[in-house]
């Protein structure tokens, strides 16, 4: 019979005892042993914690664990359904299964025989059935059927939980845990060696003979209890992923406006590609993921080895509108998507041609702990955009989720359709593995791929909680969050990324700019040359930004006017390719080992015209294709006569400052891809 609260129950409330002296309607009057009155709400008063009857056996009622039934052995839940039916004709005088209008057998008569005397006439009945029951198990019984149902007759000695370890030593259980974690970062190896270490480690802690080791077979079994779900004797990339989880509460990061957190990485890309002079190999790519629409802001793909600026060169590319390239369908255009794009073409007219991909400025970015993402090139970059850098714990791939699973939707909806799919691994490796595109290609394929596919492709990241039955695009999240956040992108225009170029300090001379042995001339240097720029902090010297990804001219800063005047080489005509630094040294490295001049201007550019042109092998190679692949497109320059530089006039010793703490943006080009949109 369910329990009922009545005027004069006593209960306990906040360790104290009460006496119910009034109810109306949902509120319950109480009065404590000081006769302290007070009103509580009823809701109130079952879900304190400590609550609960002095004096009323029954308690607050409570529903059986229906669910745990299921797990009871066929012959267990016969044998407690048959408890019942006996229970319940001693509390009641009927069995549960008999008719409302069925009299109670005389003995159970609840009128006429007491429940003691029930109790022992049931004990007695069910002996003679065989049941070895005294009346104080029936008493227990009946109690346990009072308190927990049908679950409470079960015998719970069947339903118990074995332990996964079963009867082994706890202590070689500890050490077989120990041995396990410790080899995680290890090579698989097989149990038997691990055996060998567990007795070892069983020697050292306790001595020898004195914890017996289990048989082989006894050992395994161990094993498997302990190691399960920890690859331990499976794939090494597995075991450790596993372990670098988090111990704690996963919880995933999120956002609620575009750019509130942009997680970005690099990984090798699992395509065969044709570098330079038919030397193949796999590129890299790095991607900026937005968290709250899965939109890929912007991706680089380069030769192996990315460096720091190629991650500026990401952070660069997510600040511009994405162009709409030759061939690309109308329907790619971002006039074409539900993104609101009158409204932000009255913001910025560069949109009117842009690709079907959003703007996205981040506010914070998540790194990993890769030297190309701490560097001081690509920090300086973040702060002087005023983005924040939040790095992720050490070896902790789920800090980066949201990128990582990307770049796993990259290889499945993207590279395995591509000509050169190398498989995640060799095990998945075709016979015959052929470059087919070269890297500039393949970066177009990768970015029409971008704006085709993945940003209008549903998303089961993404749902809107009015519409949780329908998954958005990235394209359609964006243009959603824009409404509801009033999020408004403010891309960077030309002028900001000469700001972020690398920057040198020289005079201007008669022959113009000289840096590291190149020289820079133009018509607009005529009123500047042989004067100070007036920076006394720099001696006069002038302040001169360069592009280290194209080394063909440079932009110097009218101290005057606070305009920018472009300088080009004075030998740019005979290279056929603009070059970078890197490219530029190992041209002036090849001369010097041949026993030539490597500060003559024109054979360094007759060297780095080779060095793009055929490529010497090994690393020269990977240089060149690293070169061509930061210049697509290239910009075209006018060629201009060449200005003569008088010798001696100024000592060239010394090379191009390292831009350690600045930012070289120079691999986008802003003035074609951006500026003519």
């Amino acid at each position: 019979m369910p329990a009922v609260l009545r005027v004069g129950d006593r209960l306990r409330l906040d360790d104290r005892l009460h006496t119910v002296v009034g109810l109306s309607g949902t509120t319950v009057r109480l009065t404590d042993e000081a006769g302290t009155a007070c009103l509580v709400l009823l809701s109130h008063l079952l879900a304190a914690d400590g609550f609960e009857f002095v004096d009323q056996g029954d308690g607050p009622p409570r529903m059986p664990p229906f669910a745990l039934l299921d797990v009871v052995p066929k012959q267990e839940a016969e044998k407690a359904a048959a408890w019942e039916r006996h229970v319940t004709e001693v509390e009641f005088g009927r069995p549960i299964d008999a008719g409302a209008d069925a009299a109670p057998r005389p003995e159970y008569d609840p009128g006429t025989r007491t429940l003691q005397q029930r109790e022992a006439t049931k004990a007695a009945e069910l002996s003679a059935l065989g049941w070895q029951v005294s009346p104080v198990t029936v008493r227990r019984m009946r109690k346990r059927y009072r308190d927990q149902g049908l679950w409470g007759l079960v015998d719970h000695r069947k339903t118990r939980l074995s332990s996964p370890t079963g009867r082994a030593d706890e202590r070689v259980v500890a050490a077989v845990t120990e041995v396990l974690a410790a080899q995680a970062e290890e090579s698989t190896g097989t149990r038997g060696r691990l055996r060998r270490r567990v007795e070892a480690l069983l020697v050292e802690r306790h001595g020898p003979g004195v914890v017996p080791m289990p048989s082989k077979s006894a050992f395994y079994r161990l094993v498997e209890a302990v190691s399960e779900g920890t690859h331990a004797f499976g794939e090494a990339t597995s075991r450790r992923s596993q372990a670098r989880r988090p111990q704690g509460v996963f919880t995933p990061s999120a956002a609620c406006r575009p750019g509130e957190m942009v997680q970005i990485d690099t990984t090798p890309l699992d395509v065969m590609v044709v570098l330079d002079d038919g030397v193949t190999g796999r590129a890299e790519l790095t991607i900026g993921v937005d968290l709250a629409t899965r939109t890929i802001c912007a991706a680089v793909l380069r030769p192996a080895g990315t460096k720091a600026v190629d991650a500026s060169l990401l952070l660069a590319k997510m600040l511009v509108p994405q162009p709409m390239r030759p061939g690309w369908a109308d329907a790619l255009a971002l006039s074409a998507t539900l993104i609101p794009h009158a409204r932000l073409l009255d913001i910025d007219a560069r949109l009117e041609r842009a690709a079907a991909k959003p703007v996205i400025v981040p506010e914070t970015i998540g790194i990993d702990h890769g030297k190309v993402f701490v560097s001081d090139t690509f920090l300086s970059a973040c702060q002087s955009l005023g983005v924040s850098v939040q790095p992720s714990r050490p070896a902790t791939p789920t800090d980066k989720g949201v990128v990582e699973r990307t770049f796993s939707s990259i290889n499945t909806l993207f590279c395995q359709h591509v000509a050169g799919y190398t498989g995640s691994n060799v095990t998945r490796r075709g016979a015959r593995v052929e470059a087919v595109w070269t890297l500039a290609e393949l970066d177009d394929l990768l970015q029409e791929w971008i704006v085709a596919c993945w940003q209008q492709r549903p998303h089961e990241g993404l749902r809107s909680p009015f519409l949780p039955g329908r998954a958005m695009s990235p394209n359609d999240a964006y243009a959603l969050l824009v409404a509801r956040t009033g999020y408004l992108p403010l891309p960077l225009g030309g002028q900001d990324y000469l700001e972020l170029l690398p920057v040198v300090w020289r005079s201007i001379n008669d022959y113009g700019v000289r840096i590291d042995h190149r020289t820079y001339n133009c018509a607009e240097l005529g009123p500047l040359r042989r004067r100070p720029s007036g920076v006394a902090t720099k001696g006069g010297l002038w302040e001169i930004h360069y592009d280290p990804y194209d080394l063909s001219q440079v932009w110097v800063r009218d101290a005057r006017t606070g305009q920018w005047i472009t300088a080009p080489w004075t030998h740019r005509h005979l290279v056929s390719a603009p070059f970078a630094d890197f490219t530029w040294r190992r041209a002036r490295d090849l001369l010097a080992m041949r026993g030539q001049d490597d500060t003559d201007q024109a054979a360094v550019a007759a060297a780095v015209d080779q060095l793009l042109t055929r490529a010497e092998s090994g690393p020269d190679r990977r240089i060149a294709a690293r070169t061509r692949a930061a210049l697509e497109p290239t910009r075209p320059i006018a060629a201009l006569p060449q200005a003569p530089a008088p010798d001696g006039d100024e000592d060239e010793t010394t090379v191009l400052e390292q831009p350690s703490n600045v930012i070289p943006f120079g691999v986008f080009d802003a003035f074609t891809d951006g500026s003519r949109l």
